[in-house]
């Protein structure tokens, strides 16, 4: 096979992988946001601090998701800089959950655990649905790599807030909810310095 031909192979190859990327990050966009709408609502009515800070991470997620749509296929460059800006978004929502801990530590606001229970279950099976359909595409920029994070952080914030319903109903007490957001807060703070030192790196690259 000619050179020629090997390259045309390749670049249908890599035209084939990127419309099932996109697919995917179509319906993980929708997912997420359908969730961030679904655990907003559940966290205002529930007063849980870790499902409001978690309904904020479906909401971030969602951006992500739409800014990786946009980027697509750009240069590196372009999409270094659309890692930067995501990675910047992951730590605002960790300073917003880590505010809204203080809040409530202050105000010794007590969620219903029904509430965190049933929607974290829910958003639990959203997000492990969705990073098994991200997984074999988990390698790659600072893009792919981001979109990966975000979706195992997700599932293990998830574990968590269920983990918190029931910590809150065995001890009465709003500890546990407000441990478990300072949890996803803290993971979402690692996860967006990790994600800038990537992406800063690809800038200097490229």
């Amino acid at each position: 096979m000619s050179a020629h031909c090997t390259s045309c192979a390749s670049d249908t190859s890599a035209s084939i992988e990127n419309k099932s990327y996109r697919r995917i990050l179509w319906i993980a966009l929708i997912a997420n946001f359908t969730m961030f709408i679904v655990e907003l609502i559940a966290g205002a009515l529930g007063q849980s601090l870790s499902l409001t800070a978690d309904a904020m991470d479906f909401f971030s997620d969602s951006a992500n998701y739409a800014i990786t749509l946009v980027v697509l296929g750009m240069s590196l460059q372009t999409r270094a800089a659309a890692a930067l800006f995501k990675g910047i978004c992951m730590g605002l929502v960790g300073l917003y959950v880590l505010y809204s801990s203080i809040s409530h530590m202050i105000d010794g606001v007590m969620p219903q655990a029904e509430v965190m229970g049933v929607i974290g279950l829910l958003a639990l099976l959203t997000n492990v649905s969705v990073a098994l359909l991200l997984y074999r595409h988990r390698k790659g920029d600072a893009n792919h790599e981001s979109i990966w994070i975000c979706s195992r952080n997700d599932a293990i914030a998830n574990i968590a807030v269920i983990s918190a319903g029931g910590g809150v109903w065995l001890s009465q007490t709003g500890w546990p909810d407000v441990l478990v957001g300072v949890g996803i807060a803290g993971l979402g703070l690692w996860g967006a310095q990790y994600i800038i030192r990537q992406s800063i790196a690809e800038l200097r690259t490229a």
